[in-house]
Formats: structure tokens, C-alpha cells, sequence
């Protein structure tokens, strides 16, 4: 178990018990108007973004190599399946 584990644990439990505290934290936040959130989300999804680490060209091709294997691998056994049902759906009654 990793070490805030217990700590979000701990505070999942006392939040129940401290709903005075979160009111009287939005009571000091001003809401602003609706360009004001507007606003405000294009900045943190900006923040966001400039935290985004794009792969190298060796690393994207590792990764689209492997999701198309595994999509080979998954056809494949979803074909076996679907032939051995209808196999065995011909064998039970008779075609």
C-alpha cells in the first residue's frame, strides 16, 4: 500500500465531519461571471497542455507497432471464436 494511500483514507473519512470548512472557502471565493469562468478554464487547460511530453519518432512507432499487434492478436482470436461458435452452432442443429 503506498503512503498517502492512508492519508486520502484518513481524509475521505473527515470530510464528512468538515462541511463548514469547505462552505466557508467558496464563501471567500468570488464567483465571477460566466466569461470570467470561461476564462478561467482556457487558462488551466493551457497550463495543462504545456505539461504534455510528445513522444519521440522511435517511441511512436514502438507504441503504434504494439496497439497493432494487439488489434491483430484480438481479430484473430475474435475470429477463432466466431468460427468455433458457428461450428459448433451447425453441429448442435444440424445445417
Amino acid at each position: 500500500m503506498s503512503e498517502t494511500a492512508p492519508a486520502a483514507a484518513s481524509d475521505a473519512e473527515g470530510s464528512a465531519a468538515r462541511p463548514s470548512a469547505s462552505k466557508a472557502a467558496r464563501k471567500g471565493d468570488s464567483r465571477g461571471g460566466l466569461f470570467a469562468r470561461i476564462a478561467l478554464f482556457v487558462r488551466q487547460v493551457v497550463a495543462e497542455l504545456k505539461k504534455v511530453v510528445r513522444p519521440t519518432r522511435s517511441e511512436l512507432i514502438t507504441y503504434t507497432s504494439v496497439v497493432l499487434v494487439f488489434v491483430a492478436v484480438v481479430m484473430a482470436f475474435v475470429t477463432v471464436v466466431d468460427l468455433g461458435i458457428g461450428k459448433l452452432t451447425f453441429w448442435v442443429f444440424g445445417g
